[in-house]
C-alpha cells in the first residue's frame, strides 16, 4: 500500500528547495535526499508524506522513485516537470518557478527545516545520514532496487502503532480521489452527437 503520488506537489516541493539555493541548482542526489527527508519528517509529524511518492532503497539510500524518473526524463507526464526544471549533467536547475499553491504551511515549514538542517553538508554526508535510517536496507552488490514499505518508515519514525490506521485512511483517500478524477474526466468529455436517420 502506498500514498497517491502527486506530481504537482513534488514539483512545488522541489522548486521550493531549489529556490533556497543561491544558484537555484542542486545535484540529483542532494535534491532526492532532501525531498525524501522532508517526506519522512512529514510522515512523522502529520502521518502523511508531502509527495506521496513510492520509496525505494538504492545504493545511496532511500529514493523517491517517480521524482527520480522525472529527473532522468522517463516519467509518464514528464512535461509538467520539464516546464520547471532542466537537467544539466547530474544537476537539476530551476528554470521556471511554479506557484506554490498545493503545499500547506506545515509542509513548507518542514521543507525549510530540512534544508536548514543540511545546509552545511555535502551530498555524500547526507547519503551517509540516510544510510543510518532504520528503514533503509543495503540493496546488495547487484544494486537491485527494493521497495521500502510505508509501514517500515512509519515504524522508524515512531508511528508504528498508528501505521495500520494511517494507511487505511490513505487507501480510502486514494479511492475517493480516483472516483473524483473519473467523474471529472467523464464530465469533461465532449458529447457525441446522436445519429439521425435520413
Amino acid at each position: 500500500m502506498s500514498f497517491k503520488f502527486s506530481l504537482d506537489k513534488a514539483t512545488e516541493a522541489a522548486a521550493y528547495l531549489l529556490r533556497l539555493e543561491p544558484a537555484q541548482e542542486m545535484t540529483y542526489i542532494r535534491l532526492l535526499k532532501l525531498l525524501y527527508l522532508a517526506d519522512r519528517q512529514s510522515l512523522q509529524e502529520t502521518g502523511r508524506p508531502i509527495t506521496g511518492d513510492r520509496v525505494v532503497a538504492m545504493r545511496h539510500g532511500p529514493v523517491l522513485s517517480n521524482v527520480y524518473d522525472c529527473m532522468k526524463g522517463s516519467f509518464f507526464g514528464q512535461s509538467r516537470w520539464d516546464e520547471h526544471f532542466a537537467s544539466v549533467g547530474f544537476c537539476v536547475q530551476l528554470r521556471l518557478s511554479p506557484d506554490i499553491r498545493r503545499l500547506s504551511r506545515k509542509e513548507i515549514a518542514i521543507l525549510d527545516r530540512v534544508h536548514r538542517e543540511h545546509e552545511g553538508k555535502n551530498e555524500w554526508e547526507i547519503v551517509e545520514e540516510t544510510h543510518a535510517l532504520k528503514e533503509w536496507k543495503d540493496p546488495g552488490p547487484d544494486d537491485k532496487v527494493k521497495d521500502i514499505p510505508f509501514e517500515e518508515i512509519l515504524k522508524a519514525v515512531g508511528r508504528g502503532e498508528q501505521a495500520a490506521q494511517i494507511l487505511e485512511d490513505a487507501r480510502a483517500e486514494a479511492t475517493m480521489a480516483r472516483i473524483v478524477e473519473m467523474a471529472r474526466k467523464a464530465t469533461a468529455s465532449p458529447a457525441v452527437p446522436a445519429e439521425t436517420g435520413q
